[in-house]
This record gives C-alpha cells, sequence and structure tokens, in this order.
C-alpha cells in the first residue's frame, strides 16, 4: 500500500470548498476526473463510524465509513469493501488486500485561501488512476469553488 498526496490552494473559505467536495451536484463534477462520463456519486449518512457509499453511475464502487470528521476542516474515510453489480463484497481476498485504506482531506484557511491536502492510500495497480484522478479532479474542484 502507497499513500499519494495531493495538496491545493483555493482562493476561498473552507466551507464553500468542503461543499464543494461533499454536495451534489459538484461532487460529481470533480470526481469525473476519476470515471469520465461516470456520474459519480456519494451517499453517506455523513457519521462517525457511519455508511458511505462512493459509486459511479452504474452502481459500482467502495463501501467506506467516515473514521474523523471536523466540518469544514477534516475528514477521513476508511475504506472497507466493494460493491459490484448491486453486490457488496467486504471479505474476499481480493478485497481484505486493501480493506482499511485510508482517503483523507484536510482543509485549512489563511486570509481567504483554502489550503487542501488529500491523501489516499492505495495499491499499485490504482497508483496511476487515482494520481491521474486527483490532479484533474483537484484543478476543476478549484474551478468550481473559486466561482
Amino acid at each position: 500500500m502507497k499513500t499519494l498526496q495531493f495538496t491545493k490552494e483555493i482562493k476561498a473559505p473552507a466551507q464553500k470548498v468542503w461543499d464543494t467536495l461533499w454536495n451534489e451536484p459538484t461532487y460529481s463534477q470533480w470526481t469525473d476526473a476519476f470515471n469520465p462520463g461516470g456520474g459519480s456519486k456519494v451517499h453517506s449518512d455523513w457519521e462517525i463510524g457511519g455508511r458511505t457509499l462512493f459509486l459511479d453511475g452504474k452502481g459500482n464502487g467502495m463501501i467506506s465509513t467516515i473514521k474523523n470528521k471536523k466540518e469544514p476542516y477534516d475528514i477521513v474515510f476508511e475504506h472497507l469493501g466493494e460493491v459490484i453489480d448491486g453486490k457488496e463484497d467486504t471479505t474476499s481476498e481480493k478485497v481484505k488486500s486493501w480493506s482499511g485504506s485510508l482517503e483523507a482531506y484536510h482543509l485549512s484557511e489563511n486570509n481567504g485561501i483554502t489550503k487542501l491536502n488529500a491523501s489516499v492510500q492505495v495499491g499499485e495497480e490504482w497508483e496511476e488512476i487515482m494520481n491521474n484522478g486527483f490532479t484533474k479532479g483537484l484543478e476543476e474542484l478549484k474551478k468550481l469553488s473559486e466561482q
């Protein structure tokens, strides 16, 4: 497992950046970089220890939980499994190889500029997809947040 880190400075308050990260329709806009035309969505109760699903337009994706949350400055997701063709998998050997990996977003605001630090733990087979997705996605997030 490798931790990839990304940083973006955004000329907007932390609350606006937070809202742009997690609210529809902006979530699907900035995450389009990971799955172009995929219609990504996040479904969450937004509770620590609760249930969060990161899904593409076909309903496939990740089953996660929130480990830590302090809106609008910090959120850490723990990935627990996947949903493929409507079936949830949290126990296969494939899933066990990455279950427990973390994805974190930390925002800090100073003089109207929000610094976003994002990190994600990934297996080697996902490194290129995540690098491209976060690089393009956070640039789109910056544009959306600064509007």
